[in-house]
């Protein structure tokens, strides 16, 4: 059925967008694509699985579904935590020495730093996938929809913190000019920071639900799913808060919907071939429009 398909989709496509808060806000303030963002998502996803797999929920005597929610609730925030405790160290001892050294120094950085990540995780949690039980307790197709609520819910929030509250403020004034917001004794250093956590806060959250629909937590979660979060943040306009947004639930639905549609004309493989569809998809929208939906061309001071 095209609802069943489209459900999917945008509980899909509401994960991308949380992945995707976080490649767009770094990017708008310090133009650094974090390549190392995926494996936070990744980390994220373990911090729930232990925080569920330690703490004995049944014995603590609640009543279903109280049980379960609790155990959502604490999972989600230990991810969140998690992933935006872990970005701030890269930001501090990674990114933050090669901030002058320019983009390509940057870029090469967050590609290393993904690596280490991948090969620690392997190391410590081993290859083999874990798996992961739905902390609500509830099919798939009912815990799509507490996704896409929880993205509803954190949106606006999202929205005010920006363009509502003094670090909102800060942020767009570095995004604008670093330089020029220095000299005006904006703490640079403190708000990229707290940029950096923010979405690495929200892709916490990403990866716990992410774990969660899948069923299994592996040092590989972020990787792929990363890449496409990737690929809503330009398809929305990266640097744009709503364009990854609209980015992810796009993406999301482009990829369980356009599958089906292509199977339903005859091409019986459809379906093996989501992934290539998804970057497809990507190249058809910056043909039409290369800024992303919501994206608008930056000038470049010389």
């Amino acid at each position: 059925m095209f609802s069943d398909y489209l459900l999917n989709g945008l509980g899909l496509g509401a994960i991308y967008a949380f992945i995707a808060l976080g490649y767009t806000m770094v990017y708008g303030i310090i133009r650094l694509i974090n390549f190392a963002h995926g494996e936070v998502v990744m980390v994220g996803a373990y911090a729930g699985y232990f925080t569920l797999e330690s703490i004995p929920w049944k014995a603590l005597g609640l009543p279903t579904p109280w049980d379960g929610a609790l155990a959502a609730v604490a999972a989600l925030l230990a991810g969140a935590l998690a992933a935006g405790l872990l970005s701030l160290a890269i930001e501090r001892f990674a990114y933050r020495p090669v901030r002058k050294a320019g983009r390509i120094a940057a870029l090469l950085t967050a590609v290393g730093v993904s690596l280490l990540l991948q090969n620690l995780a392997i190391r410590l949690f081993g290859a083999d996938p874990q798996p992961f039980a739905s902390p609500l307790d509830v099919d798939a197709s009912a815990f799509r929809w507490f996704v896409v609520i929880l993205l509803v819910l954190l949106a606006p929030l999202l929205r005010h913190l920006v363009l509502g509250t003094r670090m909102g403020r800060a942020m767009r004034a570095v995004s604008e000019d670093l330089d020029a917001a220095r000299l005006m004794g904006i703490p640079i250093d403190r708000v990229i920071a707290a940029t950096f956590f923010i979405g690495a806060v929200v892709a916490g959250l990403g990866g716990v639900v992410l774990a969660a629909t899948y069923g299994v937590v592996t040092p590989m979660l972020g990787f792929l799913p990363g890449l496409k979060a990737f690929v809503a943040a330009v398809i929305g306009g990266i640097g744009s808060i709503p364009g990854a947004l609209i980015g992810g639930l796009v993406l999301g639905v482009a990829e369980s919907v356009l599958p089906w549609a292509l199977q339903g004309l005859g091409w019986q493989e459809a379906f093996a071939w989501t992934d290539a569809l998804a970057f497809t998809f990507l190249i058809l929208v910056l043909l039409v429009k290369p800024t992303g939906l919501l994206g608008r061309p930056l000038r470049e001071k010389v």
